[in-house]
């Protein structure tokens, strides 16, 4: 790469055999009501490079631009041998107080420009597409036609694609909005050129730029690889799962328990509370069955605090503040995880008694209070303020107390507050302004928080709920935490079915069976350009093993979570699991740093899923059926020769090392087959 190289371009970068140069444009900033290029004559070093801890290495550059030197734009860029993804961003910085304008309230800000005219197929690839289908956030991959660019369309991505079959390209911002609310979009052009620009929140009115001020952008990635779309798409995978957080138990295919789904039940089967089996004595019988079926990470869900805000422990259904549950955890090797509303605190809680001024408020009026989950009402508290440290530090204490490593944050809403008095516009900015301000910010702040944390806490790991719509679902949170992916699917009235006088449970997919299993496995798409293990959904452990079968294999595919009645399981049915999940643990770093291979479609006959790594040969095939029937399937790639599959399975190697498999099913269900297992 190289930077400052001259006619309109700030830097360039190309594939490593020198084929192919992508030239990026400058940044453009309305700065004190003129729109300004960042056009750096010389780029000189900021700082020393930084090794971090992923294996990439951080550069910092700066320079003043040629036309008004008062104003310096650094770019820091990090760069890993192991990938051709760059992470970059800008910092916008001034010698004197200087403000960024709006026109009518609209950002103007162009973060980069560079041409496609050399790669005639492009193709966006959107995150936060929300389908009531599903009930969840789904991947699209859509071709963008000559007229979008003849037209100057606009999309939001946050990813493009473009290849010639022979080089291929890609752009991609690091944020977080349901679709269609674009905080950031491409702006396409008839000449090919495509342009990052700003939309709404990406600052507001007359921010001040100085010395102890200066704008720093998102984080952007760029890629160019030798091939096609699907070796991009691999190369971009592999950057995800490896190479671009920090933290790397965010990353690990560990296999969770939450207690949640129980709970709900119990709800609305029982007529018991949600918090009725949230005691030790129903916690430490869970531990153990979670044990002997290969749970890594043990998940107390809401109810296990005294109230929100504090997070301290209830002494009423946990008397020792947790302890006994934490030994019982340590004595098995497993991780404690507990349940947060990262937005809400207790009326009577530190918080609020000491920063009543962190409570959300809309329109200067603040929400009353509300109940969470059968504990004491709970104000909405601003993540966008200095509530969003002091949690920060709250939840770094309770794992200096209690041991808890993993961090499940629940009920973040993209929007709620346009307070003058926090960080997100003050009181010259509207509130539309100071709203959207809040909702561009909001994702940058939860990182910044599960940054921290995991800093401060070795191995932490947050996961982010993203079960319901309006959350701010991209790429940005992923450099920091992981996804609670899908909570149990639609509810009737996703489906137009009027809700029986008797049953009040608003869930349909709820019961034993394989067809919550197409709900949950439908997403598994990311997993093309997002590994699948950054997005956490659970499977069923019930009886009968029919049913296991399915689950379990669905589970393998890498979501990775199990919730449920532990207590109801049959002790074959927990052994069952057990023994699938300590074979699933022999290759599942292979699974997850696998590229998928899907033949046929989620619930069709057959169904049929390849997740072998091309280095190691070890993995798994998961065949899945609704019609009896035999099944054949030809790996794609060559397997390892030690093996183990389900009853009903017939397997033989072809001459070069790929696997024949035959599949006999006499009821729907699903065989399973590891590759590199005895």
């Amino acid at each position: 790469m190289a930077l400052s190289c001259g006619g309109g371009c700030l830097w360039q970068y190309g594939t490593t055999d020198g084929g192919s140069k992508y030239r990026f444009a400058p940044p453009s900033f309305a700065i004190d009501g003129k729109q300004l290029s960042a056009q750096i004559r010389d780029f000189i070093p900021a700082e020393k490079p930084v090794h971090l801890k992923n294996g990439a290495t951080e550069y910092a550059f700066e320079g003043a631009f040629v036309q008004h030197p008062r104003l310096h734009l650094r770019i820091q860029l990090q760069i890993n041998e192991g990938t051709p993804v760059i992470r970059f961003r800008y910092v916008l910085k001034s010698g004197q107080s200087s403000r960024l304008s709006t026109t009518s309230g609209t950002n103007s800000l162009t973060y980069f420009e560079t041409s496609l005219k050399q790669l005639p197929e492009v193709e966006e690839v959107t995150l936060s597409n929300f389908a009531e289908l599903t009930h969840s956030y789904t991947l699209s991959e859509q071709r963008l036609a000559e007229n979008y660019f003849e037209d100057s369309g606009a999309i939001m991505g946050p990813i493009i694609c473009a290849t010639n079959g022979h080089h291929s390209f890609l752009l991609a911002y690091e944020h977080g909005s349901q679709i269609p609310d674009a905080f950031l979009r491409y702006q396409l052009s008839p000449d090919r050129g495509i342009r990052l620009t700003a939309v709404k929140g990406n600052y507001v009115s007359n921010q001040t730029i100085d010395p102890d001020h200066p704008y720093q952008t998102i984080w952007f990635e760029t890629a160019a690889v030798q091939g096609t779309t699907s070796q991009l798409a691999s190369a971009y995978r592999s950057f995800v799962l490896k190479y671009m957080s920090q933290n790397s138990g965010t990353r690990a295919p560990y296999i969770f328990y939450n207690t949640w789904n129980f709970q709900e039940r119990n709800k609305w089967w029982n007529g018991k509370p949600y918090l009725e089996s949230m005691n030790e004595g129903r916690i430490l019988q869970e531990v153990d069955i979670a044990h002997r079926m290969g749970v890594d990470v043990f998940v107390l869900d809401t109810g296990w605090y005294e109230k929100t805000g504090d997070w301290t422990v209830s002494t009423k259904r946990f008397p020792d503040g947790l302890k006994e549950v934490k030994a019982r955890l340590d004595s098995y090797g497993m991780k404690l995880g507990l349940w947060f509303g990262p937005t809400t605190a207790a009326v009577s809680s530190r918080f609020v008694r000491e920063h009543h001024e962190w409570r959300m408020s809309w329109d200067q009026k603040v929400n009353e209070p509300q109940e969470v989950w059968e504990t004491e009402k709970s104000y909405q508290m601003c993540m966008v303020s200095g509530y969003s440290d002091a949690f920060a530090d709250e939840l770094i204490r309770l794992a200096k107390e209690v041991g808890v490593t993993y961090f499940k944050w629940d009920a973040i809403g993209q929007y709620g507050c346009n307070d003058p008095h926090h960080n997100h516009g003050g009181e010259s900015s509207t509130p539309q302004e100071r709203s959207d301000s809040y909702g561009f910010q909001l994702v940058q702040s939860m990182s910044r928080v599960a940054d921290k944390v995991a800093a401060a806490v070795p191995g932490a790991i947050v996961d982010f709920d993203v079960t319901e719509g309006g959350r701010a679902m991209g790429l940005g949170f992923l450099s920091s935490g992981k996804y609670f992916l899908i909570n149990n699917g639609p509810y009737y009235q996703n489906y137009d079915i009027p809700m029986d006088a008797t049953n009040t449970n608003w869930n349909l997919f709820f019961h034993q069976g394989q067809a919550r299993t197409w709900i949950t496995r439908s997403p598994l798409t990311f997993d093309k350009w997002i590994p699948s293990v950054l997005f956490l959904t659970h499977y069923f452990p019930d009886d009968p093993l029919q049913w296991q079968e399915v689950n379990v294999a669905s589970l393998i595919l890498g979501q990775n979570g199990i919730w449920g009645d532990l207590l109801n399981v049959s002790g074959s049915g927990v052994t069952y699991i057990g023994n699938t999940l300590a074979r699933y643990k022999k290759v599942r770093e292979d699974i997850t740093e696998s590229d998928p291979i899907v033949t046929g479609i989620v619930s069709g006959s057959p169904e049929i899923h390849e997740k072998i790594s091309t280095t190691t040969g070890r993995g798994a095939v998961l065949i899945f059926a609704t019609e009896r029937g035999t099944y054949d399937y030809i790996t794609s790639h060559k397997v390892a020769v030690e093996h183990w599959a389900s009853d009903g399975v017939t397997l033989s190697l072809d001459t070069i090392g790929r696997e024949k498999i035959e599949a006999k099913f006499d009821k729907p269900g699903a065989k399973i087959i590891f590759f590199g297992v005895r």
